[in-house]
């Protein structure tokens, strides 16, 4: 019976992307963690379970059944715990979505697309590669450019400056309002209300 049911009303599975281990917690790599921690305490979810190789929370949100994960494979092999949530839940494409940085975007912008590409992130690489599809929803989080010639794999390993820290909650809260406006009204309308015309995009 459980299972007719959750095919019926099949759960949305939000995914942050991330590093796990306490000194990654603060890297620009990571915002997609820090969405999905702040989302889960406004929700009042409790991450208290691995599934799949993912802290995973189950919440629900105006009757709709969330799952909430954070990949504990380490960012290159986030497609592992994607693909395995989606077969066990049965999950359809247009119920994910995936949250995560971005060093194309400028630092504090946000983009909703309903599919795209990897943009040279290892985790969305990970995850395309294992669902063999482009075709689901993402919430890319401005990180900004490394400055110079700094490379931007060990760019997106640092912590944000001082600065960034005092406006990164305000950041992270437009980011979980995107996310459940994505999931509750469809990622079209969310992409109407928050792609704001002077985002830029890749």
């Amino acid at each position: 019976m459980l299972d007719e049911i959750i095919e019926i009303n099949p759960p949305h599975l939000v995914i942050g992307l991330g590093n796990p281990g306490r000194q990654y917690q603060k890297n620009r790599h990571n915002i997609g963690f820090m969405v999905i921690d702040q989302l889960t305490k406004k929700i009042g979810g409790t991450f208290n379970k691995i599934e799949s190789k993912a802290l995973i929370t189950k919440v629900e949100y105006q009757t709709l059944k969330l799952i909430l994960a954070k990949p504990q494979t380490f960012m290159n092999l986030s497609g592992q715990p994607v693909s395995s949530l989606m077969r066990f839940y049965k999950i359809p494409l247009e119920n994910l979505l995936v949250v995560y940085d971005d060093i194309d975007l400028p630092f504090g912008y946000i983009r909703l697309r309903s599919e795209g590409g990897t943009g040279g992130h290892k985790g969305m690489q990970s995850i395309i590669e294992r669902l063999g599809t482009r075709a689901f929803a993402r919430l890319r989080i401005g990180v900004d450019r490394p400055p110079g010639i700094k490379q931007a794999a060990s760019y997106v390993l640092q912590e944000f400056s001082k600065t960034e820290m005092v406006e990164l909650p305000e950041i992270i809260e437009h980011g979980i309002e995107a996310a459940l406006c994505s999931i509750v009204q469809g990622i079209e309308q969310a992409m109407q209300l928050y792609n704001s015309n002077e985002n830029v995009d890749h």
